[in-house]
């Protein structure tokens, strides 16, 4: 007779722990459905789209920097003139122009060169008139320079530039030496290589003198009669003194 203990006991049945587990199956996470509480990753930026939160500080797109640039020279320009070259700074030119100071040091460096670049700009016209002044016969070379000087102060569009490059240079000597440089390089050697003397530049200085300490006399200290005299009047009278000293005896 078969005893109790005999039979097949309950604990030789497939136990409940041999079945597969419910561990065994395909998770949760492992299902095409996102994990509580997932996000979907940022898109990686294009590297060929630059992110202007990463331009440099103060650096204008290409398309505008031509623009700039000239709006920055202008402002350098107003302020000179109005402050010279000593009470000017490199951020009231920034300030003036609506850019960042570190643009303006981009584009031209130190104030000194600021004022170089500043200048070069206003002193264009009168490197144009410089070959006007050479393109005639030396005997009338006088009139010309003169007149060529004169046409530049009595423009309201040059005199500007004009003022903050004289103030400027009577008060500072780094401003002057600017100034020094361009004159000599660029107006009166070469006026002095069409003279074909010994003393050209020596010549070609003492013109330019004559008619610069006439304008600074006219236009910034403003003395009368000589501030309000008609300029045709005051050409008549130095035109002839400037042909001495470049080719008289």
């Amino acid at each position: 007779m078969t005893s109790g203990t005999g039979s097949t006991p309950a604990t030789g049945s497939t136990p409940a722990t041999g079945s597969t587990p419910a561990t065994g199956s395909t998770p949760a996470t492992g299902s095409h459905a996102p994990s509580r509480g997932a996000s979907t990753p940022p898109a990686t930026p294009d590297p060929a789209t630059p992110d202007p939160a990463t331009r440099r500080r103060g650096r204008p797109p290409r398309a505008e920097s031509g623009d700039t640039r000239d709006r920055i020279l202008a402002a350098a320009r107003a302020e000179f003139s109005e402050r010279g070259y000593e009470k000017t700074s490199v951020r009231g030119i920034a300030k003036a122009a609506g850019v960042d100071s570190a643009l303006v040091h981009h584009y031209f460096g130190t104030k000194e060169q600021m004022f170089e670049a500043a200048i070069e700009v206003a002193f264009a016209p009168a490197l144009k008139g410089r070959d006007a002044v050479l393109a005639g016969p030396l005997a009338d070379a006088g009139e010309r320079m003169t007149r060529m000087i004169f046409g530049l102060w009595e423009n309201p569009a040059t005199r500007t530039p004009l003022l903050a490059i004289v103030r400027s240079a009577v008060n500072n000597d780094t401003a002057a030496a600017a100034l020094r440089r361009l004159v000599s390089a660029q107006l009166l050697r070469r006026i002095a290589g069409e003279l074909g003397t010994e003393d050209a530049e020596l010549r070609a200085e003492l013109a330019a003198a004559q008619l610069v300490g006439t304008a600074m006399l006219r236009y910034v200290i403003k003395v009368e009669p000589l501030a309000s005299a008609d300029v045709e009047q005051v050409i008549a009278r130095l035109a002839p003194v400037v042909q001495t000293h470049l080719t008289g005896a």
